[in-house]
C-alpha cells in the first residue's frame, strides 16, 4: 500500500515534469524558422534526455498485459531502431555524423511514448498543461516566427482539431482563430495548412457519425494506408507521378514565399503552390541506396544519402569530405535511409496495427477519427513530415498509443467527451472527479 501510494506520488512528478518538458519544446520545434531561437543543441538534447529517462521511468506503471500485446510491431520497431544506432556508432566517422546520431536517436527513440498515452490522466495533464500556457508562451515571439515555425510551434491545435464539435465556444473559437492564422500566415508553409485542414475536416465527420459505418471508415484507412505505396509504384514505372501537378493542371499558381532555398540560402520572391520539389528527392535517396548496397538495412541513423543538390554544402561547408544529406522533408525517405526497407516495413506494420484497432475495435467515435489521422499520417509521410524530435512527432506517437490504448478504445462517446472538457476544466480537481465517477481503471 504504501509502495504504490510512493509510486503514485512519483509518477505524478514525473508527468507533471513532463509536461512543463512538452511545453518546452514548443520552442524547440520552431527554432528553425525564428530569428530568435531559444536554448542551444546542449540545452536540448538535456531536455530530451531528462524526457526519455522519465519515459523509461513510468514505462511500467502505465503498461499492462493487454497494452503489451499489442505492442508487438512497436517492441519490433522500436528494437530495429536500436540496433541501428549501435551500428550507426560503428559507422559515424566525423563530428556531425556523431551529432547526427544522436539527434537522430531521439526521434528514433519517440515509440516509447505509446506508454504515457495509455494512462488518460497522464496525457491530460500533459495537454492540460500545453494549452493553458502555450498562447501566452508564443505571442512575444510573434515578431520573431516565421515560415513553418508558426504552425510547428501550435501544432497541438491540429490535434484538437479533432474533437472540434465537442468543444466548448469558447474553445471553439480559439482553435478556429489559431487554425485561421496558421493557414494565412504562409500559404507556402502547406505542411502546416494540410495538418491542420485534414485534422479539421477528419473531426467534422462527428456531425455525420450516426451514418458512419465500420466499413466505410475501413475503406478510408486502407485508401490511406496503400494508396502511397501504388502512387510510388505508378511514379517509378513511369506512369503517373502526382507529385508532377504542372503537368495536369493549367495555369501558374505562385505566392510570396518566406522560405529560403535550401541550395543557394537565398529568399526566393515567388514560389509555385503544384512544382515538384519531391521527384528528385526520391530519385537520390534510391540511387544512393543501390549505389551503396544498403536498400535492406539502411545507412544507419550517422549517415544521410548522397545528393548532388544539396551533398555539395555539407561537403565545402560543414567540411565532412561527403557529398551526403543527412536528412530529407519527406519523413519515410528518412526511415529508408536510416533504417531501410525492413524499417519501413516494421514502421509500416505500426500504422497499420494502431488504425485497425482504432476503428474496428473502440467503442466511440474519436478513436476511431484519430484513427483515421494516424493513417493519413503514414500517407502524409509520402510528401513530407520532417523527421524531427518536435511536437508534431511527439503527437503523433501519442495519437498512436491511444489506438493502442484499451483504457482509451473502451471510452463510450459521453466518457471521451468527458475526458476532453477535463483538458480545459477551470478546477484542478474537476477532471479527476469527472472520470473517478466513471469507475475508469488507471490502466487496462
Amino acid at each position: 500500500m504504501i509502495r504504490d501510494l510512493k509510486n503514485e506520488n512519483r509518477n505524478r512528478i514525473y508527468i507533471l515534469v513532463l509536461s512543463f518538458l512538452v511545453l518546452l519544446l514548443s520552442f524547440k520545434s520552431s527554432n528553425q524558422w525564428s530569428d530568435l531561437p531559444i536554448g542551444n543543441e546542449l540545452l536540448w538534447w538535456v531536455v530530451q534526455i531528462i524526457f526519455f529517462i522519465i519515459l523509461l521511468q513510468t514505462r511500467k506503471s502505465f503498461s499492462s498485459s493487454q497494452l503489451e500485446k499489442n505492442l508487438f510491431f512497436v517492441k519490433l520497431y522500436f528494437s530495429w531502431n536500436i540496433i541501428c544506432i549501435i551500428r550507426g556508432a560503428f559507422t559515424a566517422e566525423n563530428y556531425w555524423e556523431w551529432k547526427n546520431l544522436v539527434a537522430t536517436a531521439f526521434f528514433l527513440l519517440l515509440p516509447l511514448l505509446v506508454y504515457v498515452a495509455n494512462s488518460f490522466l497522464s496525457l491530460q495533464k500533459i495537454s492540460k498543461t500545453w494549452f493553458k500556457y502555450a498562447l501566452f508562451m508564443y505571442i512575444p515571439f510573434i515578431p520573431f516566427i516565421w515560415g513553418d515555425g508558426v504552425g510547428r510551434f501550435l501544432m497541438p491545435f491540429s490535434f484538437l482539431l479533432l474533437f472540434f464539435p465537442i468543444l466548448n465556444m469558447k474553445w471553439k473559437i480559439i482553435v478556429l482563430l489559431v487554425t485561421i492564422y496558421v493557414i494565412t500566415f504562409d500559404i507556402t508553409a502547406r505542411s502546416n495548412v494540410i495538418k491542420f485542414i485534414v485534422p479539421l475536416a477528419i473531426g467534422l465527420l462527428f456531425y455525420i457519425r450516426k451514418i458512419l459505418a465500420v466499413k466505410f471508415l475501413n475503406t478510408i484507412r486502407l485508401l490511406l494506408l496503400f494508396a502511397p505505396l501504388g502512387l510510388f509504384f505508378l511514379a517509378a514505372s513511369g506512369v503517373f507521378n502526382v507529385f508532377k501537378m504542372d503537368e495536369y493542371v493549367d495555369g501558374e499558381y505562385k505566392t510570396k514565399s518566406s522560405v529560403n532555398n535550401l541550395a543557394t540560402y537565398e529568399g526566393p520572391d515567388e514560389e509555385s503552390l503544384i512544382a515538384d520539389s519531391r521527384t528528385f528527392l526520391y530519385i537520390e535517396v534510391i540511387e544512393s541506396a543501390l549505389l551503396h548496397e544498403y536498400v535492406f538495412l539502411g545507412r544507419t541513423p550517422a549517415r544521410g544519402n548522397d545528393s548532388a543538390y544539396f551533398g555539395e554544402f555539407n561537403k565545402l561547408k560543414l567540411n565532412t569530405g561527403k557529398l551526403e544529406r543527412f536528412s530529407n522533408e519527406v519523413s519515410i525517405l528518412n526511415i529508408f535511409t536510416w533504417l531501410g526497407a525492413v524499417g519501413v516495413f516494421l514502421y509500416f506494420l505500426i500504422f497499420i496495427k494502431a488504425s485497425y484497432l482504432a476503428i474496428n475495435q473502440s467503442n466511440n467515435i474519436f478513436i476511431k477519427l484519430i484513427g483515421i489521422n494516424v493513417a493519413f499520417r503514414w500517407a502524409y509521410g509520402f510528401v513530407e513530415d520532417f523527421s524531427e524530435f518536435d511536437l508534431s512527432n511527439i503527437f503523433l506517437w501519442i495519437m498512436i498509443g491511444m489506438c493502442f490504448s484499451v483504457s482509451f478504445r473502451k471510452m463510450t462517446d459521453l466518457e471521451f467527451k468527458m475526458w476532453i472538457w477535463g483538458i480545459f476544466a477551470n478546477k484542478k480537481t474537476m477532471s479527476k472527479k469527472l472520470l473517478t465517477n466513471l469507475n475508469f481503471n488507471r490502466k487496462s
